[in-house]
């Protein structure tokens, strides 16, 4: 029995549960499925490790004061980390992988303190 491929057309034959001509057309069509979640995660993944790069240019000793605006300067998104972590102190602070910070609690909250996770914060 000739069939025809959903995904470039072309007339094959094979067993009667066989949806497609090749292993490729099966691929792609089950690519292109998933793109649009497959793009939306890429993105975020992309936007952390942006953030976690910035974080670590701006922190190379383990511990930093910077201004906020010298990491929004550098496209560094607040909204994205991929942890948080409270201390016993009750001081919250967000992650990027390795990479933390919090934000000062100023009234202007202009400062941001940068620390890089060590083994005993689990």
């Amino acid at each position: 029995m000739k069939r025809n491929c959903p995904e470039c057309g072309d007339e094959y034959t094979g067993r009667i549960d066989k949806k497609y001509c090749s292993a490729a057309c099966r691929a792609t069509f089950h690519n292109r499925q998933n793109a649009q979640n497959l793009a939306f995660q890429r993105n975020v993944n992309n936007i952390l490790r942006h953030n976690r790069n910035v974080l670590a240019e701006l922190n190379p000793d383990g511990k930093a004061n910077v201004r906020k605006d010298r990491m929004i300067d550098r496209g560094f998104k607040f909204r994205y980390f991929t942890n948080e972590y409270r201390t016993k102190n009750d001081t919250l602070y967000h992650f990027c992988y390795d990479y933390g910070y919090r934000v000062e609690d100023d009234k202007d909250k202009e400062w941001v303190f940068l620390i890089k996770r060590q083994e005993y914060v689990e």
